[in-house]
């Protein structure tokens, strides 16, 4: 998939996070913002998973540990979602993390306690 179409994936996901801001605004968990979130993915006719179980790969074994992207939009977007203050350079990280360790290519942090949502997105390329 080249970058042009990761952009129009992006572009419609973010279009589905800002109409999820539009209605509820900052201030709630996180958990509602996914649901409904996941909602406004589904009524665009994109493919969702929610929690996907991941498994950590180091050198040549499989850990026990594992970890969940919060979403995976149409087997190409990781979205991790946030309500918190602020972004932080962690939270950045994890989303790099979760990128490389998963083998997809291209992620969304979404912050939903902005007053502005667009304040609380990032995109990155792996």
């Amino acid at each position: 998939m080249g970058k042009l179409l990761y952009e129009d994936l992006t572009n419609k996901i973010i279009k589905a996070a800002i109409e999820v801001h539009k209605i509820l605004g900052p201030g709630l968990l996180e958990s509602a913002y996914e649901e409904c979130f996941v909602y406004e993915l589904i009524k665009m006719d994109l493919s969702v998973k929610q929690q996907l179980i991941i498994p950590i790969k180091y050198k040549d074994i499989k850990l026990k540990t594992k970890y969940r992207l919060d979403l995976l939009v149409e087997d190409k977007v990781i979205i991790e979602l946030k309500s918190v203050e602020k972004l932080t350079p962690v939270h950045e990280a994890q989303l790099i993390t979760y990128i490389k360790l998963s083998g997809y290519r291209v992620g969304l942090l979404i912050n939903f306690n902005e007053k502005l949502l667009r304040n609380g997105i990032m995109r990155r390329i792996v």
